[in-house]
């Protein structure tokens, strides 16, 4: 593909990205060395570019925390700026904060299974970064009892996830193993 048909396509990617790093402007990861929260964005973003994503499900792998984590971006605000594609794997992402958080975790297993193709990968992106972060650095105040249980949580997360790209679950397999070798020591 060449000319104007790519550049829109490459666009709704930069786009997303700078997006993101406004929204997300002055937050921080929970581990630590308290990394921008746009690492964690920019690792699931080239997660998802790697394992084949097209530019909707890499723009909604920036965009896959915004409604959750920024008030003053709601889903109507992703849809108008871009499109419905990118929107609907957004919502698909996007966890209900009124809920309390054992619940918003336990619909993430119920939902899993019908999550679509794109979202299912920004998913199992979003938790190889996760499980990463706990093996390099855990969020402060996280016993290793709470980390294990995350790493648990996330692989039953994962592993109801339909069917994904080739080497995506290797990759999640490894950052498990990685997980709980940091749990052990």
């Amino acid at each position: 593909m060449s000319g104007p048909q790519m550049s829109d396509r490459c666009d709704l990617v930069d786009r997303a990205r700078a997006f993101a790093c406004r929204a997300h402007r002055g937050q921080t990861r929970k581990g630590a060395g308290r990394a921008p929260y746009i690492v964690h964005l920019e690792e699931v973003a080239r997660l998802v570019a790697e394992f084949g994503g097209d530019e909707v499900a890499i723009a909604a792998a920036w965009l896959h925390d915004t409604v959750e984590d920024c008030p003053e971006v709601t889903p109507e605000v992703i849809a108008a700026r871009f499109g419905t594609e990118v929107a609907a794997v957004v919502a698909e992402l996007t966890d209900d904060k009124s809920l309390p958080r054992a619940e918003r975790k336990r619909l993430q297993r119920v939902h899993a299974p019908r999550r679509s193709a794109r979202a299912a990968l920004v998913k199992a992106a979003d938790k190889i970064s996760n499980v990463r972060a706990i093996a390099t650095s855990p969020p402060v105040g996280w016993d290793t009892a709470r980390r294990a249980d995350y790493v648990d949580w996330a692989s039953a997360v994962v592993a109801a996830l339909p069917p994904l790209p080739e080497g995506v679950r290797a990759a999640f397999d490894d950052a498990v193993r990685m997980a709980r070798a940091s749990l052990a020591k």
